[in-house]
C-alpha cells in the first residue's frame, strides 16, 4: 500500500513539474512573439507621416512591450517554482541519505566519549572495542565511496540555491520593468484622452446611443446583432456617391458609374492582420461542447491585470460593463466583419474610437476567475478566429 502511495505521489509531481515546464516554454514563446510585435510596430512608427499613424503605432508597440514583460515576468515565475520543486526534493532525497551517516556518527561520538578505564573494568569490553573500530577502519573506504554520490547533490544543492537567488533578481526586475511600461502606457492613454476631448463632437451622443441599446438588448447576441446592423447602415451611407454637379445642359446629364459598394469588396477577406487580445492558457477553444452547447468563441485565462489589445483594426462600438460578462469590448471591423472581447476588468477606449490591431482595449481583471473570451463574427456568424491568428 506505501508502495502504491509513493508510485501516485511521484506520478503526482511529475504532473506538475510537467505542466511547469509546460508553463515556461508557453510563456517564453509569447515573450518571442510579442518581442517581434513591439519591433514591427516601432518599425512601422518610424515610417509613419501622419501624426496619427504616427501615435496609434507607438501605443500598439508600447502594449505589445507590456505583453512581452508579462510573459518574462510569466516565466521567471515558472522557472523560480521549478527551482523551488526541484529544491525540495532534492532535501527530501539528502535527507533520507543522511540518516544512516547521522546514526553512524552518533555511534562514534558514544565510543569516543566512553572512558577507557571503565572499559579495563568491564570484562571483553576492549576487545570489544577493538574489534570495532578494525571493523570500522574496513568500512570507511565503503562509507567514503556510499557517501561521494550525497557530496555530488549537496554540491547540486547548493548550485540550485544560487539559481533561485538568480531567479529572484531577474523576478524583480521582469516586475519593475514591467510596472514602468504599464506607467508610460497610463500616461500615453491620459494624453490621448485629453486630446480626445478638446476633438470631442458626437462621440458622447454615440456612446450614450451604445449605452441606451446595451440596456435594452436581452442579451449579448442581441446586442451585436443592432450594432452589425448600424455598422452596415453606416457603410451605405458612406459608399454612396457625393452629390452631382447639375450640368449646364439637362441633356447632357449623365448617371453616376455603378459600382460594387467597398464594404462589399472587403467582406471577401478577414481582418488582417488578426491576433489574440491576450496572451494566456487556452480555457475552451472554438466548438468546444459546454453548459450552453458549441461554444462560439474562444476562452483565455491570462495573468491578473494582463494587458488586452484590440484583435484588428475598426471602430469600438461598444465599450463597458455588459452583465454576465464583466466588461466588454465589441469592435466593428471592415466587411461586416466584428470582434467581441469579452471579460475585462479595465476599458481603455470609448465608443467611436478608431483603433489599429494590438492597441490597448483595457486590462485583465484581478481574483482568481481571469477569463478572457474573443468571438470573431462575420456578418452574424461566429467564425474560428485561429483560421486567421498569425503569431
Amino acid at each position: 500500500m506505501w508502495a502504491i502511495s509513493a508510485i501516485g505521489q511521484n506520478t503526482e509531481s511529475h504532473n506538475v513539474s510537467g505542466s511547469l515546464r509546460e508553463d515556461l516554454q508557453r510563456a517564453l514563446a509569447e515573450q518571442d512573439a510579442a518581442q517581434k510585435r513591439s519591433a514591427q510596430f516601432e518599425e512601422k512608427a518610424q515610417k509613419s507621416k501622419a501624426e496619427a499613424d504616427k501615435a496609434a503605432n507607438r501605443m500598439a508597440a508600447l502594449a505589445a512591450h507590456i505583453q512581452q514583460a508579462e510573459a518574462g515576468r510569466a516565466a521567471a515565475q515558472a522557472r523560480s517554482a521549478l527551482i523551488g520543486r526541484e529544491r525540495r526534493r532534492l532535501d527530501a532525497r539528502l535527507a533520507e541519505k543522511q540518516r544512516p551517516i547521522v546514526q553512524l556518527t552518533s555511534a562514534l561520538q558514544q565510543i569516543g566519549r566512553r572512558p577507557v578505564a571503565l572499559s579495563v573494568l568491564q570484562p571483553g569490553s576492549v576487545k570489544d572495542m577493538v574489534y570495532l573500530r578494525a571493523m570500522l577502519s574496513a568500512a570507511m573506504p565503503r562509507i567514503h565511496d556510499q557517501t561521494s554520490d550525497l557530496r555530488s547533490e549537496i554540491a547540486h544543492s547548493r548550485a540550485l540555491r544560487r539559481e533561485a537567488e538568480d531567479a529572484a533578481r531577474l523576478l524583480k526586475a521582469q516586475e519593475d520593468r514591467l510596472l514602468k511600461r504599464r506607467q508610460s502606457l497610463a500616461a500615453l492613454e491620459l494624453r490621448q484622452r485629453d486630446a480626445a476631448e478638446q476633438a470631442k463632437g458626437s462621440a458622447s451622443r454615440e456612446a450614450n446611443r451604445a449605452l441606451a441599446l446595451g440596456e435594452r438588448a436581452r442579451d449579448l447576441d442581441m446586442l451585436v446583432g443592432e450594432l452589425d446592423r448600424a455598422g452596415a447602415l453606416r457603410r451605405r451611407l458612406a459608399a454612396l456617391p457625393g452629390p452631382v454637379l447639375r450640368p449646364a445642359h439637362p441633356s447632357q446629364a449623365r448617371s453616376p458609374a455603378q459600382t460594387a459598394p467597398p464594404f462589399e469588396q472587403a467582406a471577401l477577406s478577414a481582418p488582417k492582420p488578426y491576433m489574440l487580445p491576450v496572451d494566456g492558457r487556452l480555457v475552451s477553444g472554438f466548438g468546444a461542447m459546454g453548459d450552453a452547447g458549441r461554444a462560439r468563441n474562444l476562452t483565455l485565462a491570462p495573468h491578473e491585470g494582463a494587458q488586452i489589445v484590440a484583435p484588428a483594426a475598426g471602430r469600438v462600438g461598444f465599450a463597458g460593463p455588459y452583465q454576465g460578462y464583466g466588461r466588454i469590448v465589441i469592435i466593428e471591423h471592415a466587411g461586416g466583419w466584428t470582434s467581441v472581447v469579452t471579460g475585462l476588468g479595465r476599458t481603455a477606449v470609448q465608443v467611436g474610437d478608431r483603433v489599429r490591431a494590438g492597441m490597448p482595449l483595457g486590462t485583465a481583471p484581478s481574483g482568481h476567475d481571469r477569463h478572457i473570451s474573443v468571438e470573431l463574427r462575420r456578418d452574424g456568424e461566429a467564425v474560428n478566429p485561429l483560421r486567421f491568428v498569425s503569431r
